[in-house]
């Protein structure tokens, strides 16, 4: 049970009076109720009220539910001295003046002066004869959001929009409190919502409010009702406040067990280590080798920067024969024995992407997908786009691989990541990794999705009110890796954990 079916509950009980026992020597309510309309008739006498059309009489078909026999079934028009709404012209708003209320700032369940528009004291003066607003009124809205009923509890002048209703009663004889809580039970809202009519802007006619079917307890009842409601509603604010943070624990939880997923995985924690698996060491060698053949066929260009990160080893570092970055201080947490630290340009071929000229169409068209930020929503295994290329802007832009890792390096989506299944290209927002044979792009995706790092990303990006990453310090950014063999395994499990969040 939520907060509110709660709250729902209680008033429910209130208003079939069984939420405090009656008393015998209470005044009947019918008592009560002659004594409102007798009241009713002395003013319309004395020219004090208007005599309203007559309601009508309820049927027993209407009567949703057994009460006391103290109490009476009533419409709602018939214990009210005054019912009315404000202003159905918008008046002209001064700068300072006297306060002019509409729905908006009644709706939270009470009134609140801090946004509300003014009008001047001769607009106030000529509406406040027919809507005079006063301390003890309640004010209910009825267009827009509606059935919403607030207490008027402040001396404060104040003016009225159409979109509220004003209900004036007998303080004397009618407890206003228990009226502001009977309003608001199961009762008067379902016939609040059967009753609102019209499309956008809806609408609870005064007619209609005036027939609503309420119920009349003795007046000393109102008083015990009121209270037994005071003492339980702190218990419902507290319950709510105990169900919103399960509701957001809840809400947490699937997201935290994935980034506490992704951080074992990456961490070597998430499977056991096989001793058999060929080191990761021996991997990065195996890739050094062939950029080094292919730099010298002219294939691709040497990149000075290139490095690999090694873990200290009794206070040195292992040397291979390739530049080493000492990261000690860098360096997050512990790897296996059999992975090692690298650079993200070690593994990969990295690009930022472009966008052929919107000026020139022929680069446009259905033959290839032009990836942007927003295409990376899906994740993994990304297929499509919304925008394509003709293969003409195609071959002017930078060619992506299926399982290239896509990081957008630019604006407020900074590290949003996909995996893309099919040849493409980008535009200049995304950085792209074209990882390496021996690198398994799914293992990557996920390191690149980890919090270590996207934190990295956020944590190189320039500190600017657009924070952008260049390929330069994207290139730079160092990640674990495991023996390829065990990167399968990490993925498989990853997999198979995320399937049941």
């Amino acid at each position: 049970m939520t907060a509110s079916q709660l709250k729902n509950a209680i008033l429910q009980y209130a208003v079939q009076g069984k939420l405090v026992p009656q008393n015998p020597n209470d005044e009947p309510a019918s008592v009560l109720l002659e004594k409102i309309k007798k009241e009713r008739k002395a003013l319309i006498k004395a020219g004090k009220i208007k005599k309203e059309k007559p309601l009508l009489p309820i049927t027993d078909e209407e009567i949703p539910f057994e009460i006391p026999k103290s109490w009476e079934w009533v419409r709602l028009g018939e214990i009210l001295l005054k019912l009315t709404d404000g202003s159905h012209v918008t008046p002209k708003y001064v700068n300072l003046g006297v306060p002019f209320l509409s729905v908006k700032d009644i709706s939270n369940g009470y009134i609140c002066f801090d946004n509300v528009k003014y009008v001047s004291n001769k607009e106030h003066n000529e509406m406040y004869k027919r809507c005079n607003p006063e301390k003890g009124d309640i004010l209910l809205t009825k267009v827009g959001t509606t059935g919403i009923p607030v207490l008027v509890d402040t001396d404060r002048i104040f003016s009225l929009f159409v979109s509220v209703a004003l209900l004036k009663f007998n303080l004397n004889l009618v407890f206003n409190k228990w009226h502001v809580f009977l309003l608001q039970s199961p009762l008067v809202k379902d016939q609040c919502k059967q009753e609102t009519k019209g499309v956008g802007n809806k609408n609870w006619v005064i007619r209609d409010i005036a027939n609503t079917i309420i119920l009349l307890p003795p007046l000393a009842e109102q008083k015990r009702i009121v209270e037994r409601i005071d003492e339980l509603l702190p218990l419902v604010n507290e319950y709510n406040k105990a169900e919103q943070t399960l509701t957001t624990l809840d809400n947490d939880f699937p997201e935290k067990l994935k980034k506490s997923v992704l951080q074992a995985a990456i961490q070597g924690k998430l499977i056991p280590q096989d001793s058999n698996d060929e080191p990761a060491i021996v991997l990065l060698e195996r890739i050094h080798a062939e950029k080094k053949k292919l730099i010298k066929e002219g294939k691709i260009k040497p990149n000075k920067e290139e490095s690999i990160i090694f873990r200290r080893y009794n206070s040195h570092y292992e040397k291979r024969g390739m530049t080493e970055r000492c990261i000690d201080d860098e360096i997050p947490f512990e790897i296996p024995e059999s992975w090692a630290w690298c650079t993200v340009d070690t593994i990969g071929e990295i690009i930022t992407g472009s966008t052929p000229s919107t000026a020139i169409s022929d680069y446009y068209g259905n033959d290839y997908p032009f990836f942007k930020p927003t295409d990376l929503d899906v994740g993994k295994n990304i297929l499509s786009s919304r925008e394509m290329l003709s293969t003409k802007g195609f071959n002017i832009s930078r060619k992506l691989k299926p399982n290239s890792i896509l990081v957008t390096c630019i604006g407020a989506t900074i590290g949003k990541t996909g995996l893309i299944n099919i040849t493409g290209t980008c535009n200049q927002q995304i950085n792209a990794i074209i990882p390496h044979t021996s690198i398994l792009a799914d293992y990557l995706y996920y390191c690149c999705i980890s919090d270590f790092f996207q934190k990295n990303i956020k944590l190189n990006a320039s500190s600017t009110t657009l924070p952008i990453l260049n390929k330069n310090k994207f290139s730079r950014l160092y990640l674990p890796l495991p023996p390829f063999e065990e990167q399968k395994r990490i993925v498989d499990k990853i997999e198979n954990l995320l399937l049941d969040i």
